[in-house]
């Protein structure tokens, strides 16, 4: 018997559907609503009192993109807190997008062999107080930049280290973020600026940052504090980062989130898609809302965008998954 023929399209009768093709529309059709469904523009990502937030524009994948376009992707995400990285900022303030956006200054803040030195000098004019129209337009959506990163802080000059924690306060931060050195001698120096200014640096770690190595940074100022990333810390094979985040919640300025298998330092665990890693998000959640600790679980994404998938929709699973976690 012949599949019955339906004619679905007005604007084209002569076009003919079999119910089997029906049923193939109407099951492309759930799965667009449902991936409608993930972004939550307008919802607020403080669940229970824990603020979900994001790295950007590192998530996105596009380090160059201005704040409007950061902004508008935290909008439809459903987006209430961040972590921004500097550079869109610096732009916005006027700095040549060639000296912050050349290929190593991207991820080093200007270090570029000429670049550093042409960043450093603009620094020293740069009108720091029109960084507020910035942090207005993001206020004004709803969006709180909660922690700014600033990228080789360590190889910044004095005028350079204020002028940093002069921009995150005018931003409204409440906290710096920036990766963890080797050196105790640059750990002490930049402890001196964040007493001087009382204001929190979360040092950031990767794989090979262990619970001590952070311990000894404290000892150099009381207002140098951890990025604790919970993924690193599961994939480097430190153990569980739970006892760190009951130990030193009070130093703790934001966590990152990602999920990772258990490695080791020689062999990092996979970054993998939220739930199927070893690391323990849902507890980590949990016990900053229970405690009502002032900590920002920020997603950091990592992991590999799927097949069929894009960037948007995994890091509104992302989110999804935290405030799962949450109600």
């Amino acid at each position: 018997m012949r599949p019955t023929s339906l004619h679905l399209n007005p604007l084209h009768p002569m076009s003919t559907y079999t119910r089997r093709d029906f049923t193939k529309f109407a099951l492309a059709a759930g799965v667009l609503a449902s991936s409608r469904s993930l972004f939550a523009a307008g919802a607020s990502s403080k669940v229970n009192g824990v603020m979900i937030g994001l790295n950007v524009p590192y998530s996105f994948g596009t380090p160059t993109i201005t704040g409007d376009e950061i902004l508008a992707n935290c909008v439809k995400l459903g987006l209430n807190g961040v972590e921004l990285r500097a550079q869109s900022v610096e732009v916005f303030l006027g700095a040549p997008s060639e000296l912050v956006f050349a290929r190593p200054a991207v991820a080093t803040g200007g270090a570029t062999p000429g670049g550093a030195s042409k960043l450093a000098e603009w620094r020293k004019t740069a009108a720091v107080a029109k960084a507020a129209d910035y942090r207005k337009k993001f206020n004004d959506a709803g969006v709180a930049i909660e922690v700014v990163k600033v990228d080789n802080i360590f190889k910044f000059s004095d005028a350079e280290i204020d002028y940093a924690f002069t921009l995150a306060k005018t931003l409204g931060a409440r906290a710096i973020s920036t990766e963890i050195s080797k050196s105790d001698e640059e750990h002490k120096r930049l402890g001196t600026f964040a007493d001087k200014h009382k204001f929190l640096v979360g040092l950031h770690g990767h794989h090979t940052s262990n619970m001590e190595h952070f311990e000894h940074a404290f000892g150099d100022s009381k207002f140098l504090g951890v990025n604790l990333d919970i993924g690193h810390y599961v994939g480097g094979g430190n153990g569980s980062p739970i006892p760190f985040l009951k130990k030193h919640h009070a130093r703790i300025s934001h966590l990152h989130i990602k999920d990772r298998k258990i490695g080791t330092a020689a062999k990092v665990g996979d970054n993998v898609p939220f739930g199927e890693g070893d690391t323990p998000i849902k507890e980590a959640l949990q016990i900053i809302r229970d405690n009502k600790w002032p900590i920002q679980a920020t997603i950091e994404f990592e992991y590999k965008v799927p097949a069929g998938s894009d960037r948007m929709t995994e890091i509104a699973k992302c989110v999804k998954y935290c405030r799962d976690a949450l109600a």
